[in-house]
């Protein structure tokens, strides 16, 4: 039987190449000359520093331009609480989501059910299964979530017939 999975994934090194390209551009702006501004990731973790909320807006701000030049979509990005640290300094955590929630997984299931389409959707782990008798109808699954789900970005792998 034809098939697709709906995955959510990233790819770590665009995500460590941006965060090495945003450090470079900090250290030769004139605006940031003398501050401890950086960015540091651990997997799928980035901490971003800056001396006050403006810098750290204006980091965030460069993080999101180099991440699309790098054709990561920024809707993967999920921004933690900004917290002080020593003096006036600012720290703040971004996670990069992958994979498929459960609740959005869910919500794929039943907006796939609801569509009243020749299709079966089961939930795999962090991977949405699509199951259907004809291309055409899985085809037509793939625009439905495309057009649907918008909270975050979605790949479609593994056509199979």
């Amino acid at each position: 039987m034809p098939s697709f999975d709906i995955v959510s994934e990233v790819d770590k090194q665009e995500i460590r190449n941006a965060v090495d390209q945003l450090n470079k551009e900090v250290s030769t702006r004139f605006d940031f000359k003398g501050s401890d501004t950086r960015a540091e990731q651990t997997d799928y973790e980035l901490s971003l520093f800056a001396d006050d909320e403006f810098k750290l807006d204006q980091v965030m701000d460069i993080l999101m331009t180099r991440l699309t030049k790098r054709e990561i979509d920024v809707r993967c990005l999920d921004k933690g609480q900004i917290e002080k640290i020593s003096g006036n300094k600012v720290k703040q955590k971004v996670t990069v989501k992958t994979g498929v929630e459960s609740d959005l997984a869910k919500k794929i299931v039943k907006l796939i059910k609801d569509s009243k389409l020749k299709v079966q959707a089961s939930i795999q782990g962090e991977v949405v299964r699509i199951t259907g008798a004809k291309r055409d109808v899985l085809q037509e699954a793939i625009q439905l979530v495309k057009s649907s789900i918008t909270e975050q970005p979605l790949q479609f792998r593994n056509f199979r017939d």
